[in-house]
């Protein structure tokens, strides 16, 4: 039925939670110095403000992949976005610095499922323009990473912290408002049996795109097991991750696994790097001091602003390249890319050559960190599809976990050198990962159970 009003609907929705995570993630550049200078925190319990998001990310990555393949996607939203709001609005009001550290954690728990949504947007796209239409979610996470710049430049100097992080929560509540009207995935609902639901979905999304539905009825091509209500939460999810590593599945897996490692640890490190360098020509004698004086320095909120919007090219890029070149040539190029842009950072530079460099780096990772996410969801099965994604999308947290220790740690103890390497170095493990994917999915039909796969 082509892409309709219908799957515009289901784009914006998917949309909006993309845009939510880019804010709650984007928030953590803002937060962690102002919240060191609110406790005294040494550097190492401000990183952990950053680490502990990224640490409740891989614990629920795996958990929602799993809900979401086994109960549905739409109960996948549902959790995730009241935790992620529940925890995010209290966070606004820790009394403490443990309080933050487990509201925050709580925070990334949540945050873990919008990856699934990426799964449920791929079952309703047309084969032909997949990777183009899942660009476009894409640009919803830098319109938030986008407006998080503004909020904080606009909040933070006179409002701080606290006041960030509750405004920041408000598309979740979004998310739950518009949660009734959301449709299942119709491909889930007939992979798992469920054909009468399937075709009432089908019957409403041609109503709304003004089609006619194809004459016939439904019938389950590839069986995948039924969730018959009895079946063992523990002992399905076992299951599903021993099939990642099936022979068709697991040299796709493993190398995944390190891409979204690659792709988060130079993200978010960039992210970090882009407050921490603010005033680069100073940042060889910076100290925890000079951190604390520059919370309000308006160059940092104007940096974090002028990078945030490389995110826009680096989209436009992608989208340009995605079906045409296909995605494996498209992430390798834009990963050695981004390496490049890295390296000349591992000296003093003056700050508009710092900020340039940057914002091309920010612009090359974004690219690849959309295409994986489209690449990912076209090499699982709709039966591991969220599994496979979550389990990868934890390996991309495990990323997240370790670059703040690389940004706020080396940078602030004068150690640009070895942090810019460790960035470019990852960079170029990512570019060779990707090479070695046995797969181009490009124009490739989705497949339902592990036995359609073929390498």
């Amino acid at each position: 039925m082509g892409f309709g009003p219908f799957q515009i609907w289901v784009l914006v929705y998917a949309g909006i939670v993309w845009m939510a995570d880019a804010m709650e993630m984007m928030l953590l550049s803002f937060v962690g110095p102002a919240v060191q200078k609110t406790w005294n925190l040494i550097p190492s319990q401000e990183s952990m403000v950053t680490s502990v998001v990224f640490i409740g990310m891989m614990i629920g990555a795996c958990f929602w992949g799993a809900v979401s393949d086994m109960k549905g996607r739409r109960p996948g939203f549902l959790f995730t976005a009241l935790v992620t709001f529940v925890a995010g609005f209290l966070s606004a009001f820790s009394p403490n610095y443990y309080s933050l550290l487990f509201l925050r954690g709580m925070v990334g728990v949540g945050l873990a499922g919008a990856a699934v949504v990426t799964s449920w947007f791929l079952e309703f796209s047309p084969t032909s323009n997949r990777g183009l239409w899942t660009v476009l979610i894409a640009m919803f996470w830098t319109f938030g990473a986008v407006m998080e710049a503004l909020l904080a430049w606009a909040v933070m100097p006179s409002l701080g912290w606290r006041w960030l992080l509750g405004i920041s929560s408000v598309p979740l509540l979004m998310l739950l408002v518009l949660y009734p009207f959301i449709p299942e995935s119709p491909r889930y609902l007939i992979a798992k049996g469920k054909l009468s639901e399937a075709s009432e979905v089908l019957k409403r999304m041609a109503q709304i795109n003004k089609k006619q539905l194809p004459d016939g009825h439904l019938y389950q091509e590839n069986i995948i097991r039924k969730d018959d209500g009895n079946t063992n939460f523990v002992n399905e999810v076992v299951r599903m991750v021993t099939s990642l590593f099936s022979s068709s599945m697991i040299r796709s897996t493993i190398l995944l696994w390190i891409v979204f490692f690659a792709n988060a640890f130079t993200y978010y490190g960039l992210v970090l790097l882009t407050t921490q360098l603010s005033g680069a020509t100073e940042i060889c004698s910076s100290t925890v001091n000079a951190a604390q004086s520059s919370i309000n320095s308006m160059d940092m909120y104007k940096n974090a602003l002028i990078t945030s919007c490389a995110e826009f090219p680096g989209l436009l890029i992608s989208a340009a390249i995605v079906d045409r070149f296909g995605r494996k040539k498209s992430m390798s190029l834009l990963f050695a890319i981004c390496a490049s842009s890295i390296l000349p950072l591992f000296r003093p530079l003056n700050t508009a050559t710092t900020t340039l460099l940057l914002f091309i780096a920010r612009a090359c990772i974004t690219g690849t960190f959309t295409i994986v996410y489209i690449y990912a969801p076209e090499v699982y099965p709709t039966e591991l599809r969220a599994t496979g994604l979550g389990i990868a999308n934890a390996c991309a947290r495990i990323g997240g976990v370790l670059c703040p220790i690389v940004a706020v740690e080396l940078v602030k103890n004068s150690q640009l050198t070895l942090a810019v390497g460790l960035f470019v170095c990852v960079s170029l493990l990512g570019a060779f990962s990707v090479a070695l994917l046995p797969l181009e999915t490009s124009g490739r039909l989705l497949t339902d159970t592990v036995d359609e796969t073929t390498v």
